[in-house]
């Protein structure tokens, strides 16, 4: 993948599905493996790789050659992007996966382009216990009640935080980078993660992240309202978004997970009327609408 002057090798993984036509009887196997190599060397080669496009690519002369009714592709690459510590300024490597799908059909393709990335989330039940019980030991102890506001809003509140890991996709024709959807993602948690950290970069992570405690509902909202404010210039209203955060707890044996889905202007609407719309579609529902 070229990114600027520079390349990168990166490892994907490419799942391809046709819907035969009634009259064939089974694929032609060969075809797929020789169309993967046509399509590195025309998309990849020739050109900056839009993961989404390759997927496109591939899932329209896939259906072209199987003769078949319906072709859909689903890639994803890891991705190796370089990010500066927020105090010390020191560069680190992370790795983040990069989805491209698509499904094609007689005159229609739609596609998508996703991004995967993980983040910290601190829990605010528990930080809410928290102050409660420090603020009567502090009135216990002679505070009064505009000393214990001021020290609880000094002094960062213990909570039980986990690692969480967001995934958003973006349903349209416009080029959105995947980068952009990297930082909604790990912007919408309690704090960013990074792989390197000295001293003061991990002071920064922790106060940060305890300073913005979030339920893994709260990431949802927050990525979908980031996508309608930062991508809003871009996408269109029947474009699609489709938001998914898992939390993996530590003082429980379970994970958490949410997720939302919707076009924009369905999005939009909820925002702007505060009524919910009875109508859910997945992602996998828009890209074949039409298809």
């Amino acid at each position: 993948m070229r990114r600027g002057d520079a390349e990168a090798l990166v490892s994907a993984t490419i799942d391809c599905y046709v819907d035969l036509d009634p009259s064939q009887k089974g694929v032609h196997m060969s075809r797929f493996p020789e169309l993967f190599s046509e399509a590195i060397d025309e998309v990849v080669m020739g050109e900056k790789l839009f993961v989404e496009k390759l997927a496109g690519h591939i899932a329209e002369h896939i259906r072209e050659r199987q003769q078949a009714i319906r072709a859909e592709v689903h890639i994803a690459a890891r991705y190796p992007l370089e990010k500066l510590t927020p105090v010390t300024g020191l560069r680190t490597q992370e790795l983040v996966t990069l989805f491209g799908v698509a499904v094609a059909s007689p005159g229609m393709t739609r596609r998508a382009i996703g991004a995967e990335s993980t983040g910290i989330t601190a829990c605010p039940c528990a930080q809410g216990m928290v102050r409660e019980q420090a603020a009567a030991r502090l009135a216990a102890a002679g505070y009064e009640p505009e000393e214990i506001d001021r020290v609880l809003s000094l002094v960062p509140l213990a909570t039980h935080n986990q690692r969480g890991r967001g995934t958003l996709y973006v349903g349209t024709d416009r080029v959105v980078r995947g980068e952009e959807l990297v930082e909604i993602i790990e912007h919408s948690m309690s704090s960013p993660i990074y792989e390197l950290l000295k001293r003061p970069d991990e002071l920064d992570v922790v106060e940060r992240a305890h300073a913005n405690p979030r339920f893994v509902e709260d990431v949802i909202r927050a990525m979908i309202a980031r996508v309608l404010a930062d991508l809003s210039h871009v996408l269109g209203g029947n474009d699609f978004v489709f938001a998914r955060q898992v939390n993996f707890e530590t003082i429980h044996n379970h994970d958490v997970l949410a997720e939302r889905a919707g076009t924009l202007a369905e999005l939009r609407e909820e925002l702007d009327t505060g009524h919910q719309s009875s109508r859910y579609r997945d992602l996998r529902d828009w890209l074949q609408n039409g298809a």
